[in-house]
């Protein structure tokens, strides 16, 4: 079932600031005081999420599930990012979407996510059965 109003080319965003607790030393990805690589991930799939997530029925989310990314210029603490996610493709419950980052003064990551939407009980259900 397609949800209401999701398509092909809506856009989501998300922005951040760099900060000392979002560096590769930090994060464990690396050895410069840089942004790090988790970082900019994370801030990508919050962009994939404010473009498909106000668009599902109650008690359905989006959950990633494929993520192939580049992290191609390095940004310095202190300056703004922001991800932009467009929906380029929908298949059944499969989302694809391309995503961008951006710091204040390069294009800094490029890549794809996958989202899958869910039954948030039903997903929840299958995790406490994989605890036991």
């Amino acid at each position: 079932m397609l949800e209401q109003g999701l398509r092909v080319g809506s856009i989501g965003e998300a922005i951040t600031t760099v900060t000392s607790n979002e560096t590769a030393i930090t994060l464990g990805s690396g050895s410069v005081n840089v942004y790090g690589s988790p970082a900019m991930v994370a801030l990508m799939e919050a962009a994939t999420v404010s473009a498909v997530d106000p668009y599902l029925t109650d008690g359905r989310v989006s959950i990633g599930m494929d993520i192939a990314v580049r992290h191609v210029s390095p940004t310095p603490i202190g300056e703004q990012i922001t991800a932009i996610a467009e929906i380029t493709r929908i298949d059944g419950k499969r989302v694809t979407l391309e995503v961008r980052a951006w710091d204040e003064h390069d294009l800094i990551g490029i890549g794809t996510i996958v989202r899958y939407l869910v039954n948030y009980d039903e997903f929840s259900r299958r995790v406490e059965r994989s605890k036991a």
